[in-house]
C-alpha cells in the first residue's frame, strides 16, 4: 500500500502525518510506503521547527523535505489523504484522475454507521446535482435541501493548521492526526485499505 498526504505548504501537517504512520506502520508490522506533498509546496524547504519537535517527541526522526504535488506522485499513491476538504477539492481538481483514491485523513477513517450513509447519501446527491448541471437537466428544490440537511449534519473532516501557531497548536494538530492514524492502521490491518 502506497499512501501520499497531502497538505498545503507541506511543512506541517502531511510531513506530521507522513512520519508518524511510517513509525507507526513500522512498529506495528504493516508494510506501508508513505510520501507527502503540498499544493502550494516549494521544493526543498525544511518542515518547521514546531513540527520537528513534535514528531522528534513521538520517535520519529525522519529528515524531511517539502515536496510540491505532482503527476508521478499522484500516480504512485494507491491511496491520497488530504489534510482538509480543501485539499482535497484542489487536487481532484487539478488532478482528476484521482478522484476514486483521494479522501479526507479524517473522513477515511470515519466509522460511525450512521454518518457513513449520509456521507454516502451526500456524495451520490451531490455527484447527481453535478450531472444534472452538465446535462442541463431539471434539480429540484426538494433535492437541494436535502443536500444542504446532508452537508450539515456531516461532521468536520479538517485537521486544523498550526502553520505560524504555538508548539501547544502543533501538538494539538499532532493529536488529532495520531487519532486518525490509530483507526487508519486498524483498517488497514483489517484489510480494508483501498
Amino acid at each position: 500500500m502506497r499512501i501520499l498526504f497531502v497538505c498545503t505548504g507541506n511543512t506541517c501537517r502531511s510531513p506530521m502525518a507522513e512520519g508518524m504512520l511510517r513509525k507507526l506502520a513500522r512498529d506495528r508490522g504493516l508494510e506501508v510506503q508513505v510520501r507527502s506533498a503540498g499544493v502550494a509546496a516549494m521544493k526543498g524547504s525544511s518542515i518547521s521547527r514546531h513540527a520537528e519537535a513534535v514528531l522528534r517527541d513521538r520517535g520519529v526522526t525522519d529528515a524531511f523535505e517539502s515536496t510540491p504535488l505532482h503527476a508521478e506522485l499522484t500516480d504512485w499513491a494507491d491511496l491520497i489523504l488530504t489534510l482538509t476538504q480543501g485539499h482535497k477539492r484542489q487536487v481532484i481538481h487539478t488532478f482528476p484522475g484521482t478522484a476514486d483514491k483521494i479522501f479526507t485523513l479524517k473522513e477515511y477513517v470515519e466509522d460511525d454507521a450512521t454518518i457513513l450513509a449520509n456521507l454516502e447519501e451526500f456524495r451520490r446527491l451531490a455527484t447527481d446535482r453535478e450531472l444534472a448541471r452538465a446535462l442541463g437537466s431539471p434539480w429540484t428544490a426538494e433535492q437541494q435541501r436535502r443536500l444542504e440537511e446532508l452537508h450539515r449534519r456531516l461532521p468536520a473532516y479538517d485537521i486544523s493548521d498550526p502553520f505560524g501557531g504555538s508548539r501547544a497548536d502543533y501538538d494539538r494538530a499532532a493529536a488529532e492526526i495520531g487519532a486518525a492514524l490509530e483507526k487508519l492502521i486498524a483498517k488497514l490491518k483489517r484489510g480494508e485499505g483501498h
